[in-house]
């Protein structure tokens, strides 16, 4: 029988990077495998159970989205078996490392899925980056550019999830703006038209 203890086993491999630096490597992969693979059952979870006027629309999103962090699961287990490593992918490894919270189960509506993805996208973003600076620090250029690729398609993703959090905001604030910069340059006469109104 196996051991499912947390000491990372490597095996030989001819790839020209140090053992001590694989490990290391490892470990960084290891970490994000756990927290992709949250990311992905918490988008499940939302597309599952988003109801609402935008329900198709995201409905149809949140299962892309999934569907892209399910690519980015592979790619990050299979360097992590690239490097000598073990690939640690289970539900309950990811479920003990994840860095993101536990996604609410008592919401419904669209917004309130999209703001709380929102807020998972841009912590796992920043894991991301933080991953690319370690990898790159522990001279691993090949991984710090799976994590640059990572980076920007998440980044990307988080803008599709902000544009629609921002849409009402931004539209009270630029007529708010416009109305504010109209006045401004109103001619005085084209005041006291306005005003006998």
């Amino acid at each position: 029988m196996g051991s499912n203890g947390r000491t990372q086993q490597m095996h030989p491999t001819r790839i020209d990077l140090p053992q001590d630096t694989r490990i290391q490597v490892v470990a960084v992969l290891n970490q994000s495998l756990a927290t992709t693979l949250d990311l992905k059952t918490q988008v499940k979870q939302a597309h599952w159970n988003v109801k609402g006027m935008d329900f198709f629309q995201l409905h149809s999103l949140f299962d892309q989205m999934a569907e892209e962090l399910e690519e980015y699961i592979d790619m990050v287990a299979e360097r992590v078996t690239a490097l000598g490593g073990i690939a640690m992918g289970t539900a309950r490894t990811a479920a003990s490392r994840s860095t993101l919270p536990e996604f609410p189960f008592d919401i419904l509506n669209g917004q309130d899925h999209v703001a709380t993805l929102a807020d998972r996208y841009a912590l796992y973003a920043k894991e991301v980056r933080e991953a690319i600076d370690t990898t790159d620090d522990l001279g691993d250029a090949d991984t710090a550019d799976l994590y640059t690729e990572i980076s920007r398609a998440i980044d990307k993703r988080l803008w599709f999830l902000e544009a629609h959090l921002q849409a009402a905001v931004e539209t009270v604030a630029f007529d708010k703006a416009v109305s504010t910069t109209d006045s401004e340059t109103e001619s005085p006469k084209a005041k006291k038209a306005r005003a006998k109104k």
